[in-house]
C-alpha cells in the first residue's frame, strides 16, 4: 500500500511516501516557511540526481499539500502517476490527551477530540489540525489516519501517571503523565525485543530517545510502565533548550524576580534552558560536543549533567521493573554521539551494564542495530536507529486496509 506520512508543524509540512509492503521510502521532503515565503525540498532515495530544492510561495498547509502531490505525481520528479495511487494518509499527532489512545480514522468526532487537545499542546495541535484539514481538502476521498505519540504510553499504571494534585482538579483538566515520542519508543523497543530472542512478555527494556527533545521509557513485557516526559514534553531531563524537571518553586520565584508572565515563563523554560542555558553557547549538541573535546569547562559540565540525569532514570526504571535486559539509545544524539553513551554507561557495573568502548565509538551514522555492550555485560546495550514514520505508515495501512 502507498501511504503518505505527514508531520505538520506550524510553518512546515514534512512528508514521506511509503510502499508499506517493502517498507521502502519512495520519496520524502519538506515544505518550510509556510506563510512566510516558502522553501520546498523533495528527495528521491533511488534517484538523488532528481532531487528538488527551490523557493516557492507556500501560503498555507492546503497549498503545501498541493505542492507535495504535484511533485509526487510529476513525470520527471515523481514516483506515482496520479494522486489516486496514494491509498491513505497517516498524520503524526504529538498529543492525543485523554481522548485519543490509539491510532484512528479521522472523522468529525476525532477532529473534535483533537480540538480538545489544543490546551495540552497548543502549538503542536494547531499545526496538526492545519495539516489534516489541508490534506482533506486536497484529497477528500483518501482515508486520513492519526497516530498519537502519546498512545504507546497509555498502558502506564496509575501510580506512574498520577500527579499528587487534588483528584477533582486532575480530572477536570485532564492532568496526568502522558509521555511522548511514543512511536519511537514503540519501534525501538520492538526491535530490541526481537534481538533478545525471548518472549516479549519476559522482556525488560529501557529506551533512551535522546535528541533536541528527549525522553526515556521503561518497557516491561512490551508495555510502557513509566516514561520521563509528563503532562507536556517539558518534563524529564534537560534537552536542547528545555529545562526538564526542576523544583516547581523555581517557576514562581523566577517569574517574580524577572517580572515574567506565564507565557514568557513557559517560553523561557522551553526555549532558553537546557544545553543552551547551562552552556551559554548553544542548544545544538554538536556544538557542545566540539567544546567537550576541547575541554571547554562549560561544555564538559553540560555533558556530565546530561549523562547524570539519564543515568538516574535508568537506575530508577531498573528498580521499577525489578531488573533489566537491555538499554537502547536512539534519535539524533542517542544514535550519533558516542561520548554521551559512554558517560551514561560508565560506573554502572552494579546494574550489569558494561560498554565496549571500540564498538561504541564506531556506532554512529548506522542504518541498522548495533550492539555496543561488552561481551560479559549482563545487560545488552544497543544503538537502534528509530523509524517513527514507518510506525505511522504501518498503523495507517492496518486501519485503511479494513476499509476496503
Amino acid at each position: 500500500m502507498n501511504v503518505l506520512v505527514v508531520n505538520a508543524g506550524s510553518s512546515s509540512l514534512k512528508y514521506q511516501l511509503f510502499d508499506t509492503t517493502s517498507e521502502k521510502v519512495l520519496a520524502k521532503g519538506n515544505c518550510e516557511r509556510i506563510g512566510d515565503g516558502g522553501l520546498f525540498t523533495h528527495k528521491l532515495p533511488d534517484n538523488p540526481e532528481l532531487n528538488v530544492k527551490c523557493e516557492i510561495d507556500i501560503p498555507n498547509h492546503t497549498e503545501a499539500t498541493k505542492i507535495v502531490v504535484k511533485y509526487l505525481t510529476d513525470p520527471v520528479h515523481g514516483v506515482i502517476k496520479s494522486m489516486d495511487e496514494i491509498e491513505a494518509v497517516g498524520h503524526r499527532i504529538v498529543h492525543g490527551g485523554a481522548f485519543l489512545k490509539e491510532s484512528v480514522l479521522v472523522d468529525d468526532s476525532v477532529l473534535e477530540k483533537l480540538e480538545g487537545c489544543r490546551d495540552l499542546a497548543p502549538l503542536h495541535t494547531a499545526a496538526h489540525l492545519m495539516g489534516i484539514h489541508g490534506c482533506i481538502e486536497v484529497m477528500p476521498n483518501t482515508p486520513q489516519i492519526v497516530v498519537m505519540d502519546t498512545a504507546f504510553h497509555s498502558t502506564m499504571p496509575a501510580e506512574a501517571y498520577t500527579y499528587p494534585l487534588p483528584k477533582d482538579m486532575c480530572e477536570k483538566y485532564h492532568i496526568r503523565r502522558y509521555g511522548f515520542h511514543g512511536t519511537s519508543h514503540r519501534y525501538v523497543s520492538g526491535k530490541m525485543a526481537e534481538l533478545l530472542d525471548k518472549p516479549v512478555e519476559d522482556t525488560k527494556i529501557i529506551t533512551c530517545h535522546i535528541g533536541n527533545g528527549s525522553s526515556i521509557t521503561a518497557v516491561k513485557g512490551g508495555k510502557v510502565i513509566d516514561t520521563s516526559m509528563g503532562f507536556t514534553p517539558l518534563d524529564g531531563f534537560m534537552m536542547g533548550t528545555r529545562c526538564g524537571s526542576i523544583d516547581p518553586a523555581i517557576v514562581p520565584f523566577i517569574m517574580e524576580k524577572e517580572n515574567m508572565s506565564p507565557d514568557e515563563m513557559n517560553n523561557f523554560m522551553n526555549k532558553k534552558c537546557g544545553f543552551l542555558g547551562v552552556s551559554g553557547i548553544s542548544g545544538d549538541c554538536r556544538e557542545i560536543e566540539d567544546g567537550y573535546f576541547k575541554n571547554d569547562p562549560v561544555c564538559v559540565h553540560t555533558f556530565k549533567l546530561l549523562a547524570y540525569q539519564i543515568k538516574k532514570f535508568i537506575g530508577s526504571y531498573t528498580a521499577a521493573m525489578n531488573g533489566l535486559d537491555a538499554i537502547v539509545f536512539t534519535a539524533g544524539i542517542g544514535e550519533n554521539t558516542p561520548v554521551i553513551r559512554e558517560l551514561v554507561c560508565a560506573d554502572m557495573e552494579f546494574f550489569g551494564i558494561k560498554l565496549d568502548k571500540s564498538s561504541n565509538d564506531a556506532a554512529h551514522h548506522q542504518d541498522d542495530s548495533v550492539i555496543i555492550s561488552a561481551a560479559d555485560s549482563k545487560v545488552k546495550v544497543y544503538v537502534i536507529p528509530t523509524n517513527e514514520e514507518l510506525v505511522i505508515a504501518k498503523d495507517t495501512e492496518a486501519i485503511a486496509a479494513k476499509l476496503k
